[in-house]
C-alpha cells in the first residue's frame, strides 16, 4: 500500500519525509494550533511552503495563459519566469533603486512617470497592503496596461504583520467584497474577477506559521468564502 505521505509529497527526500509524516499523521498535531506564538516567524518558509504561496500559485498556474508579451512585476519576475507563456519581454519594478532586478523605478501610487499602455499583463502579488494609496495603484495599473492586458492581483484578507517596518507600513487586509468595488470601479464590473482561497482550517494554520505540506490537499483546496486566507483577482483592460 502506498504511503500517505509518499502520495503527497513524492519528490521529497527520504528525511523530510519521515519529518512530514510525523506532523501529518501525529492524530495531536492540531493541538499546535493551541499556542499563543506562531510556530514560524516568517510565514512558515522556514518549515515548507507558505500557505498563501501555495494558493498564489495556484491563482497563477489557473491563469497563466495571461503571463505573456510584456509583462511587468514588482521586485523580480520570478513569477513571470515560472509561469510565463510566450512572455516578449519582462520588466521589474520597484521603489528602492537600489534592487538590481529592478527595470524600472516607481512607485506604484505615483506611478506616472511609467508610460501608458505599454503592458500585456501586470502580476502584482501580495503587494497592495504595504500602500496606503490602493485606489492610485489601482488607476496606475489600469493605465499601464495595453487595451485587452490583464492585471493578476493577489492581496492578504488574513495575515500577520510584515515583520520589522510592518507597524507602520503594512496597512490593509482585503476582502471579496472590496476587491471588488475598487477593481470594478476602474476596470468596470463585468471587466474583473474575484474569487477567495482558504477556509477556516488553512487560514489557523497560517497564522500559526505552518507550511502547506503540514496540511492535506483537502484542507487546502477546500474553500470558504467566510475565512479566506488570500483574495485574487483577474481583471481586463477593456479593449
Amino acid at each position: 500500500m502506498l504511503d500517505p505521505v509518499i502520495a503527497l509529497f513524492p519528490n521529497l527526500q527520504q528525511q523530510r519525509l519521515r519529518r512530514w509524516r510525523q506532523r501529518l499523521l501525529h492524530p495531536g498535531w492540531p493541538a499546535l494550533l493551541r499556542r499563543t506564538t506562531p510556530l514560524s516567524t516568517e510565514w512558515g518558509f522556514d518549515r515548507g511552503t507558505p500557505i498563501d504561496r501555495y494558493y498564489i500559485e495556484h491563482f497563477l498556474a489557473t491563469h497563466q495563459q495571461d503571463i505573456q508579451g510584456r509583462v511587468l512585476e514588482v521586485k523580480d519576475n520570478s513569477y513571470a519566469l515560472r509561469y510565463g507563456h510566450a512572455v516578449t519581454q519582462s520588466d521589474v519594478v520597484d521603489i528602492d533603486p537600489a534592487n538590481p532586478h529592478a527595470t524600472l523605478i516607481a512607485d506604484l501610487s505615483a506611478a506616472d512617470a511609467i508610460a501608458a499602455d505599454q503592458f500585456d499583463c501586470f502580476v502584482l502579488t501580495q503587494t497592495l497592503q504595504l500602500i496606503y494609496d490602493v485606489q492610485a495603484v489601482v488607476a496606475h495599473a489600469h493605465r499601464i496596461l495595453r487595451p485587452g492586458g490583464v492585471l493578476l492581483v493577489t492581496v492578504p484578507c488574513i495575515s500577520r504583520i510584515v515583520p520589522r517596518y510592518g507597524l507602520q507600513t503594512d496597512y490593509w487586509r482585503f476582502t471579496p467584497a472590496s476587491c471588488m468595488r475598487l477593481f470594478g470601479q476602474v476596470f468596470g464590473a463585468q471587466q474583473i474577477s474575484v474569487c477567495s482561497y482558504g477556509n477556516v482550517l488553512s487560514s489557523m494554520a497560517f497564522l500559526n506559521g505552518m507550511a502547506s505540506e503540514e496540511l492535506s490537499r483537502h484542507e487546502l483546496e477546500t474553500r470558504d468564502d467566510y475565512f479566506p486566507v488570500i483574495i485574487a483577482v483577474r481583471a481586463i483592460k477593456q479593449e
